[in-house]
């Protein structure tokens, strides 16, 4: 079969490799119906994730039909459709019974990190009870295909944040895990959710598609966050854009005894300079998603409360991956999402 490699730092091959096989018993092997680029992705291509290990197939956004299932598996069975999760975690140890399944002691981002993922033909997924989602027959592999990893990562960035209706909430960056924290942001009807984004096509999608959100640029943000708090700051501020200058607006428009929540993932380290934001008392919530609720967010999709579909913006072939990562890492023909499909 066909998988694209992490070979070296900046160096992804689409090369030949054995198909896999059931090691455990509670492994599935998944055939990949649907697959997509992700940020993280470039990350590791980029060098900017140090655990993940070179020769492994990348890739952990994906949906597929499983095709065997380990003899401890009584979730899903063969030919049941399925979102894959992000995260493989044995739901048993200290922190998956806490659901922080980020830290399980046997996994966390496994998946096109550290063994093998989903750009590829076929996957295998340990712990699948845990780590596969069944996807309803009236869900779409589209619809679906986000649920493992940026809406989980949305989600999970939502409820951390702990949002009331009485809360101004901005989210920084609108990038496709920040439109996905958007939608389950909106869910808790805050009193206001303010976008902050750079690029013009994007703030561009989110002025059509959500018309009740207010829509700024960086430079726009602290008269913004001025006018609709009387000067307080945000009540939560979320950052998913992953830069110098978002990690210090975050801490900067947060009210003082906000909740500053930060998803997005540095190639630089970022430095909180303690002494310029004394007696502001915020609370910091950041690292990893901790996705143990897909089968929630599945149900949201089935009722019509999340739909990601219109974040799909490219659609390749696996022979043509490079083009998309291409267009995804050159943020090139008003990309939001490339999907990868089998040939």
């Amino acid at each position: 079969m066909k998988a694209y490699t992490y070979i070296d730092t900046g160096r992804f091959e689409l090369i030949d490799k054995q198909c896999p096989e059931i090691i455990e018993d509670k492994d599935a092997i998944v055939r990949v119906t649907l697959g997509s680029i992700c940020m993280s992705d470039l990350h590791i291509k980029h060098g900017s994730v140090p655990r993940a290990v070179k020769g492994i197939t990348v890739g952990h956004e994906m949906v597929g039909v499983v095709e065997k299932a380990g003899s401890k598996v009584t979730k899903v069975k063969p030919g049941d459709r399925v979102a894959v999760n992000v995260e493989t975690f044995c739901g048993e140890c200290y922190f998956c019974k806490r659901g922080w399944v980020n830290n399980c002691k046997e996994g966390g981002w496994e998946l096109g990190c550290r063994i093998d993922g989903g750009q590829t033909e076929y996957v295998r997924v340990p712990y699948a009870d845990n780590g596969l989602t069944p996807i309803p027959d009236n869900v779409s592999d589209e619809q679906a295909l986000f649920v493992g990893d940026i809406l989980a990562t949305g989600y999970w960035a939502a409820k951390i944040s702990e949002i009331s209706e009485d809360d101004v909430v901005l989210i920084i960056g609108a990038g496709p895990t920040g439109l996905c924290t958007l939608q389950r942001v909106n869910l808790y009807s805050p009193k206001h959710i303010v976008v902050c984004e750079i690029d013009d096509a994007r703030r561009q999608f989110v002025s059509e598609n959500y018309p009740d959100v207010t829509v700024i640029a960086p430079y726009e943000c602290k008269k913004a966050l001025d006018e609709l708090t009387d000067f307080r700051g945000a009540d939560r501020v979320i950052e998913v854009a992953g830069a110098e200058e978002t990690f210090e607006m975050a801490w900067k428009s947060a009210r003082p005894n906000a909740i500053v929540t930060i998803i997005a993932l540095y190639d630089n380290d970022m430095k909180l300079p303690l002494p310029r934001m004394y007696g502001k008392n915020l609370t910091f919530k950041f690292g990893g998603v901790d996705a143990s609720d897909c089968d929630e967010i599945m149900r949201l999709i089935e009722k019509g409360e999340i739909d990601t579909t219109k974040l799909i913006t490219h659609r390749f072939p696996l022979s043509r991956i490079e083009e998309g990562y291409r267009i995804f890492e050159g943020k090139l023909d008003g990309v939001i999402k490339v999907a990868i499909y089998p040939d």
